[in-house]
Protein backbone atom coordinates (compact mmCIF):
# COMPACT_ATOMS: atom_id res chain seq x y z
CA UNK A 1 0.00 0.00 0.00
CA UNK A 2 1.71 3.18 -1.14
CA UNK A 3 1.43 6.10 1.24
CA UNK A 4 -0.20 9.05 -0.46
CA UNK A 5 -3.32 10.89 0.53
CA UNK A 6 -4.54 8.63 3.36
CA UNK A 7 -7.88 6.91 3.05
CA UNK A 8 -9.68 7.54 6.31
CA UNK A 9 -13.22 6.52 5.29
CA UNK A 10 -14.84 3.38 3.96
CA UNK A 11 -18.13 3.13 2.08
CA UNK A 12 -20.50 0.58 3.61
CA UNK A 13 -22.86 -1.61 1.59
CA UNK A 14 -25.64 0.72 2.77
CA UNK A 15 -24.03 3.49 0.72
CA UNK A 16 -23.01 5.50 3.80
CA UNK A 17 -19.42 6.38 4.63
CA UNK A 18 -17.78 5.34 7.90
CA UNK A 19 -14.55 6.76 9.40
CA UNK A 20 -11.95 4.01 9.82
CA UNK A 21 -10.68 5.32 13.16
CA UNK A 22 -13.18 5.49 15.98
CA UNK A 23 -13.11 6.02 19.72
CA UNK A 24 -14.41 3.20 21.90
CA UNK A 25 -16.25 4.03 25.13
CA UNK A 26 -16.62 0.65 26.87
CA UNK A 27 -15.21 0.36 30.38
CA UNK A 28 -15.95 -1.98 33.29
CA UNK A 29 -16.34 -0.69 35.89
CA UNK A 30 -17.98 2.32 34.29
CA UNK A 31 -15.71 5.38 34.35
CA UNK A 32 -16.82 8.71 35.93
CA UNK A 33 -19.09 10.62 33.53
CA UNK A 34 -17.02 13.81 33.71
CA UNK A 35 -13.89 11.90 32.67
CA UNK A 36 -15.64 10.28 29.71
CA UNK A 37 -17.29 13.51 28.55
CA UNK A 38 -13.99 15.39 28.77
CA UNK A 39 -12.19 12.66 26.81
CA UNK A 40 -14.84 12.66 24.05
CA UNK A 41 -14.57 16.44 23.76
CA UNK A 42 -10.77 16.14 23.56
CA UNK A 43 -11.20 13.56 20.80
CA UNK A 44 -13.53 15.85 18.86
CA UNK A 45 -11.03 18.70 19.26
CA UNK A 46 -8.35 16.43 17.81
CA UNK A 47 -10.52 15.56 14.83
CA UNK A 48 -12.24 12.29 15.80
CA UNK A 49 -15.68 11.94 14.23
CA UNK A 50 -16.52 8.26 14.90
CA UNK A 51 -17.70 7.23 18.39
CA UNK A 52 -18.73 3.75 19.47
CA UNK A 53 -21.09 3.17 22.38
CA UNK A 54 -23.74 0.65 23.43
CA UNK A 55 -26.75 0.43 25.68
CA UNK A 56 -24.66 -1.92 27.84
CA UNK A 57 -21.79 0.56 28.27
CA UNK A 58 -23.91 3.23 30.01
CA UNK A 59 -22.02 5.89 28.04
CA UNK A 60 -24.85 6.93 25.69
CA UNK A 61 -25.99 9.88 27.87
CA UNK A 62 -22.40 11.03 28.36
CA UNK A 63 -21.66 10.84 24.64
CA UNK A 64 -24.85 12.78 23.97
CA UNK A 65 -23.82 15.55 26.40
CA UNK A 66 -20.37 15.73 24.79
CA UNK A 67 -21.94 16.09 21.34
CA UNK A 68 -24.19 18.91 22.52
CA UNK A 69 -21.22 20.61 24.17
CA UNK A 70 -19.16 20.24 20.98
CA UNK A 71 -21.95 21.83 18.96
CA UNK A 72 -22.32 24.64 21.49
CA UNK A 73 -18.56 25.33 21.41
CA UNK A 74 -18.42 25.21 17.61
CA UNK A 75 -16.10 22.19 17.53
CA UNK A 76 -18.40 20.63 14.91
CA UNK A 77 -20.79 22.36 12.53
CA UNK A 78 -23.61 19.83 12.92
CA UNK A 79 -24.44 16.40 14.25
CA UNK A 80 -24.13 15.13 10.67
CA UNK A 81 -20.35 15.61 10.95
CA UNK A 82 -20.21 12.65 13.35
CA UNK A 83 -20.60 8.89 12.94
CA UNK A 84 -22.29 7.37 15.99
CA UNK A 85 -22.58 3.63 16.61
CA UNK A 86 -24.62 2.03 19.36
CA UNK A 87 -25.72 -1.53 20.07
CA UNK A 88 -28.78 -3.53 21.01
CA UNK A 89 -28.69 -5.02 24.51
CA UNK A 90 -29.18 -8.80 24.49
CA UNK A 91 -32.26 -8.48 26.69
CA UNK A 92 -33.96 -6.52 23.90
CA UNK A 93 -33.07 -8.99 21.14
CA UNK A 94 -36.69 -9.58 20.18
CA UNK A 95 -38.72 -8.59 17.10
CA UNK A 96 -40.98 -6.31 19.13
CA UNK A 97 -38.30 -4.81 21.37
CA UNK A 98 -35.66 -3.69 18.87
CA UNK A 99 -37.27 -0.43 17.74
CA UNK A 100 -38.25 0.64 21.30
CA UNK A 101 -34.70 -0.19 22.44
CA UNK A 102 -33.19 2.04 19.76
CA UNK A 103 -35.63 4.82 20.57
CA UNK A 104 -34.46 4.54 24.20
CA UNK A 105 -30.83 4.78 23.09
CA UNK A 106 -31.62 7.78 20.89
CA UNK A 107 -33.31 9.50 23.82
CA UNK A 108 -30.21 8.84 25.96
CA UNK A 109 -27.98 10.19 23.20
CA UNK A 110 -30.23 13.14 22.44
CA UNK A 111 -30.15 12.24 18.73
CA UNK A 112 -32.72 11.64 16.00
CA UNK A 113 -30.75 8.78 14.45
CA UNK A 114 -27.58 6.72 14.77
CA UNK A 115 -25.26 6.03 11.88
CA UNK A 116 -24.87 2.37 12.80
CA UNK A 117 -26.92 0.05 15.02
CA UNK A 118 -25.54 -3.38 15.88
CA UNK A 119 -26.86 -6.57 17.45
CA UNK A 120 -24.35 -6.72 20.29
CA UNK A 121 -24.11 -10.50 20.67
CA UNK A 122 -25.63 -13.56 18.96
CA UNK A 123 -27.76 -14.63 21.94
CA UNK A 124 -30.67 -13.34 23.97
CA UNK A 125 -30.90 -12.95 27.72
CA UNK A 126 -34.15 -13.11 29.66
CA UNK A 127 -33.27 -10.32 32.09
CA UNK A 128 -33.54 -6.72 30.93
CA UNK A 129 -31.00 -5.50 33.50
CA UNK A 130 -27.79 -4.67 31.65
CA UNK A 131 -24.61 -6.31 32.90
CA UNK A 132 -21.14 -7.20 31.65
CA UNK A 133 -21.23 -10.23 33.96
CA UNK A 134 -23.41 -12.56 31.90
CA UNK A 135 -23.24 -16.29 32.60
CA UNK A 136 -24.19 -19.35 30.63
CA UNK A 137 -27.50 -19.75 32.47
CA UNK A 138 -28.56 -16.23 31.40
CA UNK A 139 -28.49 -17.06 27.68
CA UNK A 140 -31.39 -18.32 25.60
CA UNK A 141 -31.55 -18.84 21.81
CA UNK A 142 -31.71 -15.72 19.68
CA UNK A 143 -34.64 -15.36 17.31
CA UNK A 144 -32.24 -14.21 14.63
CA UNK A 145 -34.83 -13.67 11.91
CA UNK A 146 -37.27 -11.76 14.10
CA UNK A 147 -34.52 -9.66 15.68
CA UNK A 148 -33.06 -8.81 12.27
CA UNK A 149 -36.52 -7.81 11.02
CA UNK A 150 -36.61 -5.38 13.94
CA UNK A 151 -33.20 -4.03 12.92
CA UNK A 152 -34.42 -3.55 9.34
CA UNK A 153 -37.44 -1.66 10.66
CA UNK A 154 -35.03 0.77 12.37
CA UNK A 155 -33.62 1.63 8.93
CA UNK A 156 -37.06 2.02 7.36
CA UNK A 157 -38.11 4.37 10.16
CA UNK A 158 -34.97 6.50 9.70
CA UNK A 159 -33.68 5.70 13.18
CA UNK A 160 -30.49 4.05 11.88
CA UNK A 161 -28.65 4.71 8.63
CA UNK A 162 -26.91 1.33 8.66
CA UNK A 163 -27.32 -1.87 10.65
CA UNK A 164 -25.02 -4.73 11.49
CA UNK A 165 -23.86 -7.21 14.09
CA UNK A 166 -21.09 -7.80 16.61
CA UNK A 167 -19.37 -11.02 17.66
CA UNK A 168 -20.90 -12.97 14.77
CA UNK A 169 -19.09 -15.89 13.13
CA UNK A 170 -19.19 -16.90 9.47
CA UNK A 171 -21.92 -19.44 10.26
CA UNK A 172 -24.11 -16.94 12.09
CA UNK A 173 -23.62 -14.32 9.38
CA UNK A 174 -24.69 -16.91 6.80
CA UNK A 175 -27.91 -17.41 8.75
CA UNK A 176 -28.74 -13.70 8.64
CA UNK A 177 -27.83 -13.41 4.97
CA UNK A 178 -30.23 -16.26 4.16
CA UNK A 179 -33.26 -14.11 5.02
CA UNK A 180 -32.10 -10.49 5.27
CA UNK A 181 -33.69 -7.94 2.95
CA UNK A 182 -31.13 -5.40 4.22
CA UNK A 183 -27.77 -7.18 4.66
CA UNK A 184 -25.53 -6.41 7.63
CA UNK A 185 -23.22 -3.51 6.79
CA UNK A 186 -20.72 -4.23 9.57
CA UNK A 187 -19.53 -7.08 11.78
CA UNK A 188 -17.70 -5.65 14.80
CA UNK A 189 -15.41 -8.28 16.30
CA UNK A 190 -12.30 -8.75 18.41
CA UNK A 191 -9.34 -8.23 16.12
CA UNK A 192 -5.67 -7.43 16.73
CA UNK A 193 -2.30 -8.88 15.66
CA UNK A 194 -2.74 -11.86 18.01
CA UNK A 195 -6.25 -12.62 16.69
CA UNK A 196 -6.28 -11.59 13.05
CA UNK A 197 -9.64 -13.08 12.03
CA UNK A 198 -8.35 -14.10 8.58
CA UNK A 199 -11.16 -16.56 7.83
CA UNK A 200 -13.89 -14.19 8.99
CA UNK A 201 -12.40 -11.25 7.08
CA UNK A 202 -12.26 -13.28 3.88
CA UNK A 203 -15.89 -14.33 4.35
CA UNK A 204 -17.03 -10.76 5.04
CA UNK A 205 -15.09 -9.38 2.08
CA UNK A 206 -16.83 -11.92 -0.17
CA UNK A 207 -20.24 -10.88 1.19
CA UNK A 208 -19.63 -7.12 1.16
CA UNK A 209 -19.68 -6.82 4.95
CA UNK A 210 -17.21 -4.41 6.54
CA UNK A 211 -15.19 -5.71 9.50
CA UNK A 212 -14.66 -3.36 12.42
CA UNK A 213 -12.09 -4.22 15.10
CA UNK A 214 -12.91 -3.78 18.76
CA UNK A 215 -10.07 -4.12 21.26
CA UNK A 216 -7.48 -3.59 18.49
CA UNK A 217 -4.87 -3.45 21.27
CA UNK A 218 -6.04 -6.64 22.98
CA UNK A 219 -8.51 -5.23 25.50
CA UNK A 220 -5.77 -4.54 28.03
CA UNK A 221 -8.06 -3.01 30.68
CA UNK A 222 -11.24 -4.93 29.83
CA UNK A 223 -12.54 -7.55 32.30
CA UNK A 224 -11.85 -10.27 29.71
CA UNK A 225 -8.78 -8.64 28.16
CA UNK A 226 -5.07 -9.25 28.67
CA UNK A 227 -1.65 -7.68 28.26
CA UNK A 228 -0.72 -10.24 25.60
CA UNK A 229 -0.54 -7.72 22.75
CA UNK A 230 1.52 -5.23 24.76
CA UNK A 231 3.81 -8.03 25.95
CA UNK A 232 4.43 -9.39 22.45
CA UNK A 233 8.17 -9.17 21.75
CA UNK A 234 7.75 -9.28 17.97
CA UNK A 235 5.44 -6.26 17.97
CA UNK A 236 7.78 -4.47 20.36
CA UNK A 237 10.65 -5.05 17.93
CA UNK A 238 8.68 -3.59 15.03
CA UNK A 239 7.70 -0.57 17.14
CA UNK A 240 11.29 0.04 18.22
CA UNK A 241 12.64 -0.26 14.68
CA UNK A 242 9.91 2.05 13.39
CA UNK A 243 10.20 4.65 16.15
CA UNK A 244 6.50 4.25 16.87
CA UNK A 245 4.48 3.18 19.89
CA UNK A 246 3.29 -0.41 20.08
CA UNK A 247 -0.29 0.85 19.88
CA UNK A 248 0.50 2.74 16.67
CA UNK A 249 1.97 -0.42 15.13
CA UNK A 250 -1.19 -2.38 15.97
CA UNK A 251 -3.51 0.31 14.63
CA UNK A 252 -1.47 0.79 11.45
CA UNK A 253 -1.52 -2.98 10.97
CA UNK A 254 -5.33 -2.97 11.31
CA UNK A 255 -5.55 -0.07 8.84
CA UNK A 256 -3.49 -1.99 6.30
CA UNK A 257 -5.90 -4.93 6.64
CA UNK A 258 -8.73 -2.68 5.43
CA UNK A 259 -10.76 -2.74 8.64
CA UNK A 260 -11.95 0.06 10.89
CA UNK A 261 -10.67 0.07 14.47
CA UNK A 262 -11.96 1.36 17.78
CA UNK A 263 -9.23 1.87 20.38
CA UNK A 264 -10.51 3.12 23.73
CA UNK A 265 -8.47 5.74 25.56
CA UNK A 266 -9.46 8.67 27.73
CA UNK A 267 -5.92 10.10 27.63
CA UNK A 268 -5.61 13.05 25.22
CA UNK A 269 -1.99 12.31 24.30
CA UNK A 270 -2.79 8.68 23.46
CA UNK A 271 -5.87 9.78 21.51
CA UNK A 272 -3.54 11.99 19.48
CA UNK A 273 -0.98 9.20 18.99
CA UNK A 274 -3.75 6.87 17.80
CA UNK A 275 -4.51 9.34 14.99
CA UNK A 276 -0.88 9.53 13.83
CA UNK A 277 -0.89 6.32 11.79
CA UNK A 278 -1.97 7.43 8.34
CA UNK A 279 1.21 8.94 6.85
CA UNK A 280 3.60 5.96 7.10
CA UNK A 281 3.39 2.24 6.38
CA UNK A 282 4.66 -1.13 7.55
CA UNK A 283 7.23 -2.79 5.31
CA UNK A 284 6.62 -6.15 3.65
CA UNK A 285 8.98 -7.79 6.14
CA UNK A 286 7.19 -6.17 9.08
CA UNK A 287 3.82 -7.30 7.76
CA UNK A 288 5.24 -10.79 7.26
CA UNK A 289 6.46 -10.83 10.87
CA UNK A 290 3.02 -9.74 12.07
CA UNK A 291 1.21 -12.34 9.98
CA UNK A 292 3.36 -15.10 11.52
CA UNK A 293 2.35 -14.30 15.11
CA UNK A 294 0.69 -17.15 17.07
CA UNK A 295 -3.07 -16.72 17.05
CA UNK A 296 -5.38 -16.91 20.06
CA UNK A 297 -8.74 -15.31 20.77
CA UNK A 298 -8.54 -13.28 23.99
CA UNK A 299 -12.30 -12.94 24.59
CA UNK A 300 -13.12 -16.64 24.65
CA UNK A 301 -16.34 -16.41 26.66
CA UNK A 302 -15.77 -19.32 29.03
CA UNK A 303 -18.36 -17.78 31.36
CA UNK A 304 -20.96 -18.14 28.59
CA UNK A 305 -20.59 -21.90 28.06
CA UNK A 306 -21.67 -24.95 30.06
CA UNK A 307 -22.66 -28.53 29.39
CA UNK A 308 -26.36 -27.77 29.81
CA UNK A 309 -26.30 -24.20 28.46
CA UNK A 310 -27.07 -22.65 25.08
CA UNK A 311 -23.40 -22.98 24.10
CA UNK A 312 -21.80 -26.25 25.18
CA UNK A 313 -18.19 -25.19 24.67
CA UNK A 314 -16.04 -22.30 23.52
CA UNK A 315 -15.82 -24.02 20.12
CA UNK A 316 -19.63 -24.16 20.01
CA UNK A 317 -19.96 -20.47 20.94
CA UNK A 318 -17.62 -19.38 18.14
CA UNK A 319 -18.59 -22.12 15.65
CA UNK A 320 -15.05 -23.47 15.66
CA UNK A 321 -13.48 -20.05 14.98
CA UNK A 322 -11.14 -20.19 17.96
Amino acid sequence: MAVGLPKTLTILNSGHSMPLLGMGTAACPVEPQDLVESAILSAIELGYTHFDTASLYQTEPTLGRAIRQALHRGLIASRDNLFITTKLWCGHADRNLVVPALRESLQALGLDYVDLYLIHFPAKVEKLEKSFGLRSEDLVPLDMKGTWQGMEECVRLGLAKSIGVSNFTCKKLSQILSFATIPPAVNQVEMHPLWQQSKLRDFCADKGIHVSAYSPLGGKNAPWGSNAVFDCEEIKQVAQAKGKTLAQICLRWAYEQGVSFLPKSYNKERLKENMEIFDWELSKDELKKMSALPQSRIFRGENLVSADGLFKSVEDLWDGEV
